[in-house]
């Protein structure tokens, strides 16, 4: 089976990819780089040149070829394979009637546990939405204990607000509930380290991105010192910087994205190398149905995920597809048809345009760049 074309797609916030072959099968992709599609669709476009004409199974081999055939590599690059390897595999599920999950090794769980966003403007708001989404079925909830404007506040009122945030919630939904803390890389590691110290009495599971992921070495500090436990990841684009983050014996928890991180291919191998360190693997998911979907498949397969976001905004563009993933309480259904589970319906994609997103910067009181 020959690959004949690669089509991507702006839809609104997302990029969606397509891949043709000459025997009528099409496979459904879609790019993580969210802020930055634009640069990824032109490289999806000069990627069309290498696939058109070759061999769409040899998926491992297209991937090694196109990554390591210069030395320059990145994360446009990377997302725009990831999306393609997804599609790849979308096919080769399709040619032999079989979801993604049963190529990669069969099912080791029949549904995917998924967590409930708790955020307001206020701390009684967040406590109040922290109660609807256990309402909803959700038994696991995350949290960003910052209220709007908390850039240009000082690190004492910050952390006084998310620890007051953090105890109206538990107050509200009580101690059965898992409850997780993303920290948006919105700390120094002094402010990080203060909060988390604080943060220990209302029984936190994780400790998401406390600091911007460029220094490791910061984030091995960090580590030594925050009695709580750290998932990070979502920022990195290959095995190699999962390799070193999970070496480094600083996190509980990774963060891979599936649209970002090598597609099927790379982030299976990601995930076995986490699990011979006992890390979990707590993907990062924005997008559409098309991710929600791929990710079904990789959870499903994988022994050490963990958890999810459930990404209810995706539900809006539920009519561009066929099959859209549903949710029951706290779980997600597992596809059970051949790929990744659904079509993209390319007539449908006209009525959501492009959003770009556009640089605004987060500042500080004194005018500094904050994040």
């Amino acid at each position: 089976m020959k690959i004949q074309k690669i089509t991507p797609f702006l839809v609104d916030r997302f990029l969606l990819v397509r891949v043709y072959t000459d025997q009528g099968l099409v496979g459904n992709g879609e790019a993580g780089l969210w802020a930055h599609h634009g640069m990824v669709y032109r490289a999806l476009l000069d990627l069309n040149d290498y696939f058109t004409g070759k061999d769409a199974s040899r998926i491992e081999h297209h991937y090694q070829t196109v990554s390591r055939d210069t030395h320059f590599t990145g994360s446009v690059l990377s997302a725009a394979l990831s999306a393609i390897d997804v599609a790849l595999w979308d096919i080769a599920g399709q040619a032999v009637g079989q979801p993604v999950h049963q190529l990669l090794g069969g099912r080791v769980r029949d549904k995917i546990k998924v967590y409930g966003s708790v955020g307001g403007a206020s701390v009684d708001e967040c406590a109040a939405v922290a109660q609807k989404q256990v309402a909803a079925g959700f038994i696991s909830l995350r949290l960003t204990p910052f209220l709007p404007g908390f850039e240009r506040k000082t690190a004492s009122q910050v952390i006084g607000e998310a620890v007051a945030m953090v105890a109206a919630v538990r107050a509200a939904v009580g101690y059965n509930i898992d409850l997780g803390l993303e920290i948006h890389r919105n700390l120094r590691p002094e402010e990080a380290i203060v909060l988390a110290r604080e943060l220990l009495p209302f029984r936190i599971l994780y400790y998401e991105d406390p600091l911007a992921p460029q220094s490791l070495e910061a984030m091995e500090y960090v580590a030594a010192t925050l009695p709580l436990p750290i998932a990070t990841g979502e920022r990195f684009y290959n095995i190699f910087q999962f390799k070193d983050l999970i070496d480094r014996k600083v996190v509980s928890l990774i963060r891979p994205d599936l649209s970002l991180a090598g597609g099927f291919t790379q982030v299976k191998k990601i995930a076995a190398i986490a699990e011979s360190s006992f890390v979990g693997v707590f993907p990062h998911l924005m997008g559409s149905p098309v991710n929600i979907a791929a990710y079904c498949q990789l959870n499903a397969a994988i022994p050490n995920y963990v958890l999810m976001e459930s990404n209810p905004t995706a539900d809006a563009f539920n009519d561009i597809v066929d099959y859209p993933v549903q949710r029951q309480g706290s779980y997600l259904d597992v596809p059970d048809r051949p790929g990744i589970g659904l079509e993209i319906d390319e007539s449908k994609l006209d009525r959501f345009p492009y959003q770009p997103k556009k640089i605004l910067g987060n500042f500080h009181a004194d005018g500094s760049v904050a994040h």
